[in-house]
This record gives C-alpha cells, sequence and structure tokens, in this order.
C-alpha cells in the first residue's frame, strides 16, 4: 500500500515520516489536488495556525480534493492535531494580531459537525495543554487495539473541539484537561484523526501507526463499535522525565554530549605536550545520538538538546547539530527540545539575514519539536 502524505511545509513533520516508514511502509509526498483524489491512503500532520493551514490548502486547491476524498469515510485517512480540527467546521482561531485582537471564524473542511475554540484560561490550569495525559475511548477500534487507557499520549495545542450531539458518532476518544472535557481523536469508516501527536508518544504512538496502517491495508479499518462511556470518568496530565543534555563541539569538531561547571566543560587533568597551567580537552560523555537513544529506550519522555556554543555562529550552518535532529528522529519517538542559538543574526560571509523565526524554523524542518532560546533545569 502506497502512503501519501500531505506536507503543506510549516513544523516538524520528520518524525511522522519515520513513524511511517518505522511501521514498514513507504512514504510518497502529496504535491497536486489530483494526487489526493489517486491516494490509497493519506496521512496529514497539521502543524501551525488553523487560518495559516486552511489558507495553503485553499491555494493549492487541496481543500475540495480533500473533501471529495473523505466524503463517503470509505478511504483510509489520519489527520493529526491541526489535521483533525481543520476537519471540522470552523476555528476561531486568530488570524493574526491586528491590533484590537478580533477573533475571526475560519472556515474549515466541514467534514465534520462543529466548532475548535481556545481552551479557557478560568478552566484549565495553563494554555497551551501540553503533556502526556490519557484517553477514554467510546469505540472500540483496531487503530487503539493494542493501547490501553492508562497509555497515555502526547499533547500540545492551546484549541479544542467541544463533544457536541451532532458530533457524538465520531468521537473515537475523549481527555478531559482541567474543567474541559473535549475530543482527542475521531473515527468514521477509515477516517481517523486524532488531537494527539502519535508520532512523539513514544510505543504507544507507534503501535497507532502500526495499527492504522496495518487495518487499512486489510481492509478491516471500519470495524468499530460503540462503547459504554461513564460521564464521570476523567484523565489528567502525568508527570513525566525529561533528560537534558549538554552539547557542543570537541577541539576535533565533532558533537559530543558533555557536562562542567558553569559550562567549563574542559577536562581538569594536565594531558603530555600541554604547557604548564593547561587544560585538557572537552569532557566527552558520548555521541548525542547515540546517548539520546538510549534515555529513550530507558523510558525518557522527552530529549532536551542545549548546544551550549551555538552563539558562536549561526544556527542555518549548523550542520552538526541539524544533522544529530534528524539522525535521532529517525529511532526517538517522544519530543526533541532544542535550547541555545535561537536569534536573528547576519552572517557576515554573505550578508545574508536571518530572522529568529527562520532560524527556528530550520530547526524544526530538522526534527525539533520546542525550540527554546534558553533552556535551564
Amino acid at each position: 500500500m502506497k502512503v501519501s502524505l500531505l506536507d503543506y511545509g510549516a513544523g516538524n513533520v520528520r518524525s511522522v515520516r519515520n513513524a511511517i516508514l518505522a511501521a514498514g511502509y513507504t512514504v510518497d509526498d502529496i504535491s497536486s489536488p489530483e494526487e489526493i483524489l489517486n491516494s490509497e491512503c493519506i496521512i496529514f500532520p497539521g502543524v501551525g495556525s488553523y487560518g495559516s493551514a486552511m489558507t495553503v490548502l485553499k491555494e493549492r486547491g487541496y481543500d475540495e480534493a480533500l473533501r471529495t476524498y473523505l466524503k463517503d469515510c470509505d478511504r483510509p485517512f489520519l489527520g493529526i492535531c491541526l489535521g483533525m480540527q481543520t476537519l471540522f467546521e470552523s476555528s476561531e482561531e486568530f488570524l493574526g494580531h491586528d491590533g484590537d485582537a478580533t477573533k475571526k471564524t475560519i472556515e474549515g473542511l466541514g467534514v465534520i459537525p462543529g466548532k475548535v475554540i481556545r481552551f479557557d484560561d478560568d478552566a484549565v490550569p495553563a494554555v497551551p495543554h501540553i503533556g502526556w495525559n490519557g484517553r477514554i475511548p467510546h469505540q472500540s477500534s483496531p487503530v487503539l487495539s493494542t493501547s490501553e487507557e492508562k497509555d497515555e499520549v502526547y499533547f500540545v495545542h492551546s484549541y479544542y473541539v467541544p463533544i457536541i450531539e451532532e458530533n457524538k458518532d465520531w468521537i473515537l476518544t475523549s481527555t478531559t484537561y482541567g474543567n474541559q472535557r473535549y475530543v482527542s481523536s475521531v473515527q468514521k469508516g477509515c477516517v481517523v484523526a486524532t488531537q494527539f501527536h502519535p508520532e512523539k508518544s513514544g510505543t504507544t504512538g507507534l503501535n497507532i501507526f502500526k495499527n492504522f496502517l496495518q487495518a487499512a491495508e486489510k481492509g478491516t479499518l471500519s470495524n468499530t463499535s460503540s462503547l459504554p462511556i461513564d460521564p464521570s470518568s476523567q484523565t489528567s496530565l502525568v508527570k513525566r522525565v525529561v533528560v537534558a543534555l549538554d552539547v557542543r563541539s570537541n577541539d576535533q569538531g565533532d558533537l559530543v554530549v558533555t557536562k562542567g561547571d558553569q559550562y567549563d566543560v574542559r577536562e581538569n587533568e594536565r594531558r603530555e605536550g600541554l604547557s604548564s597551567g593547561a587544560r585538557g580537552g572537552v569532557r566527552n560523555l558520548g555521541k548525542p545520538v547515540s546517548l539520546a537513544k538510549r534515555y529513550y529506550d530507558e523510558g525518557a519522555d522527552e530529549i532536551a538538546f542545549l548546544n551550549i556554543t551555538s552563539f558562536r555562529q549561526g544556527v542555518i550552518d549548523d550542520l552538526p547539530m541539524l544533522q544529530v535532529l534528524e539522525e535521532s528522529s529517525k529511532s526517538i519517538f517522544v519530543p526533541l527540545t532544542v535550547g541555545g542559538g535561537i536569534r536573528s543574526y547576519t552572517d557576515s560571509e554573505h550578508g545574508v539575514t536571518y530572522s529568529a523565526l527562520e532560524v527556528a524554523s530550520r530547526y524544526f524542518r530538522a526534527g525539533a519539536d520546542k525550540v527554546r532560546a534558553l533552556y535551564s533545569f
């Protein structure tokens, strides 16, 4: 089965691509409305803002092609995060900050009844909702056949879809955050979508990809049935383990994981050939990719790379760090965070100025899920 990826150019979709590959399938990129109409199976990992996503879909003619593809719910489709939200009728998400902060309703694909709204600041601990939370099943589904309610998944979003009478038959799972209960995944027929990020939910998320793709290939994806729901059931955010790795170049130009006092990461022992009072080399605790993978295998829920010497050069040219992200995302399926170097700068050699947004975007496309100008623990 050919899996088609709808990547409209925003944020990190590398991990979704790698999750599909990890499930044993190859990926083709969609580049025209005709390819949507002719696809066997579509995965849409929406990233960014609702307004921007719908604008791009309309400009490229993807919106009408998607409506046609999804019309009868008989063709395999997996939407992720914003890829789920766009299936609904509209969103109140800001189109932009125009001074008076006027909310505007943005039209969606209209496949599922309902409107995407913002979390109420007074009803939840914080906005956005970031972290690992549970799911309450409303249907049995091949997609969830290997997961349990206690298997938390990773969420990051400020907007959600309320449960209403008109969309109840679509709900696959719901989740509670503070006093808000909302739709965390949907399924009708062969159309599946999640508010959470399975590509960042470890083994549980990888199983969701594998189950979806295998059921789509076998023709069993639509084998669902309703489950009894306890209206008092709740889910909650759980504590997780975040591993931070200080990364910098050693004297040979290789990136290594290191540690020191106040970023003094030189060995104290003198080496043969060093002058009196000279310091040793950069303390080397291991290679970033292999060490990060080890922590992931041992149960880390997030990996943070702190690029402690990134101020010395621009990220656009920081090929080793970008390669670390690209390689890590092939085998690590939890959030990857990068800290350090997120700033505007001018390339003195070519005279080109890059904004902080362009710098962050380069990290995202390499595999980062979060970027921070300064990251500390």
